[in-house]
C-alpha cells in the first residue's frame, strides 16, 4: 500500500477533525510546500459504530457527526488561482470496516427501506482481500473518500455533497501513488482529509463502502496559477487491476434518464445475484457498492442512454 514511501515529518492526530467545510476553521498546522504528513482518519461514522455494532444502532447516530475530516492544514504560499498538489505516498488500514443500508439514503433508497449493517474484518498488515461471508470475497483498495479544502464562501458548509474544491468525491483510484490537484480558493488552502474507505465500486451505490478508519501519509506542494474549474488527478498505473482477473458479469440500464438508467443496471444485478446464488436482496446490494463498478457506455444516440453494471467475477471465485 505503500508507493515511494516517505517518512512523515509529524501525524496530524483524529482528535484535530472537524464537520463541514468553513474557512474560519484555523488552521491545526501551517506546512511549507514539499511537506510530509501522517494523517490519522476517523471512518465516516466518527467512531460511532464499532465492531459490535448491529443494524439497530444506526438509528442511533448522530447525523452531525457524519464524515469527520482531519486538518485543516494551512500550505504556506497557496493563493485563490493556485492549484494545491496532494501526493498521495501510503494508506495504513486498521483491519475493521463497516457496510450499511441506511433507510432514506443511496441509490435504491426507494426499494431497500430497512437497516442494514456488516462488519468487516481484515488483515491490517496485508490488506488485499475481506470476506463478505458467506458471500465472497472483496479486492481491497484503500483509499480516502473525502478530501478537499475550503471553499471561498462563507459559512459551514455540508460535507456530504462533493464540491468544486474536492471534498466528499468518493473516487476510488484516490489511491496510493495517486496526485490529485485541487483548486485552491482560499489562502493557505485549509486542506482536511477523511472518510477513508477499504474498498468501494465506482458509484458506491447504497451509500457506503467499507468504512474504515485508517492513516494516510501525504505529500504537499503548489501549481502557481493553474486556474483549475474542477479537481483532476493522475494515477500511477491501471485502476481496476485488482478486479479484472476473473472479468465481469455485467447488467444494463436503458433510457431517457441516466439516473434511473444507474438504478436500473444495478437493480438487475441485485436480481441476477440472488437468483444465481441466493444471496439476500440487502446484502447483495451492499456487496455491489463495494466491489461493482457504474459505467456510462453510451450517451450520445438520442433519446436512449445506456447505463452499465459491472460485477468483478474474482469476488465469487
Amino acid at each position: 500500500m505503500c508507493m515511494n514511501c516517505k517518512t512523515a515529518s509529524y501525524t496530524i492526530h483524529a482528535a484535530q477533525h472537524h464537520f463541514g467545510w468553513d474557512n474560519s476553521i484555523a488552521p491545526v498546522e501551517t506546512v511549507a510546500p514539499g511537506t510530509v504528513l501522517e494523517f490519522e482518519c476517523m471512518d465516516s461514522s466518527a467512531g460511532q459504530l464499532t465492531s459490535d455494532s448491529t443494524a439497530s444502532d444506526l438509528a442511533a447516530m448522530d447525523p452531525g457527526k457524519v464524515n469527520p475530516v482531519t486538518g485543516p492544514i494551512h500550505v504556506d504560499g497557496a493563493e485563490p488561482g493556485d492549484a494545491l498538489v496532494v501526493k498521495i505516498h501510503q494508506y495504513k488500514p486498521s483491519g475493521f470496516g463497516w457496510t450499511a443500508n441506511i433507510p432514506g439514503f443511496g441509490l435504491l433508497a426507494d426499494q431497500f427501506k430497512d437497516p442494514a449493517l456488516h462488519i468487516w474484518s481484515y488483515d491490517r498488515d496485508n490488506p488485499v482481500m475481506a470476506a463478505f461471508s458467506p458471500f465472497g470475497r472483496v479486492p481491497l483498495k484503500p483509499f480516502a473518500g473525502t478530501i478537499g479544502v475550503a471553499p471561498a464562501e462563507a459559512g459551514r458548509h455540508s460535507v456530504i455533497p462533493p464540491r468544486r474544491v474536492g471534498g466528499n468525491m468518493d473516487i476510488r483510484d484516490l489511491a496510493a501513488g495517486t496526485t490529485l490537484y485541487l483548486p485552491v480558493e482560499v489562502a493557505g488552502a485549509l486542506f482536511s482529509i477523511g472518510d477513508t474507505h477499504a474498498a468501494q465500486g465506482d458509484g458506491e451505490v447504497c451509500g457506503t463502502a467499507i468504512e474504515s478508519p485508517m492513516n494516510v501519509v501525504l505529500e504537499f506542494d503548489l501549481m502557481k496559477g493553474a486556474d483549475l474549474k474542477m479537481p483532476r488527478f493522475e494515477t500511477p498505473g491501471p485502476v481496476t487491476r485488482h478486479l479484472d482477473v476473473k472479468g465481469y458479469e455485467v447488467t444494463t440500464g436503458i433510457g431517457e434518464n441516466l439516473f434511473e438508467g444507474a438504478q436500473a443496471a444495478v437493480s438487475n444485478m441485485i436480481d441476477l445475484l440472488c437468483s444465481r446464488h441466493d444471496y439476500n436482496p440487502v446484502d447483495a446490494y451492499m456487496l455491489c457498492s463495494v466491489c461493482g463498478d457504474l459505467r456510462i457506455s453510451e450517451i450520445v444516440d438520442a433519446p436512449n442512454w445506456v447505463v452499465s453494471f459491472y460485477f468483478p467475477k474474482v469476488v465469487l471465485d
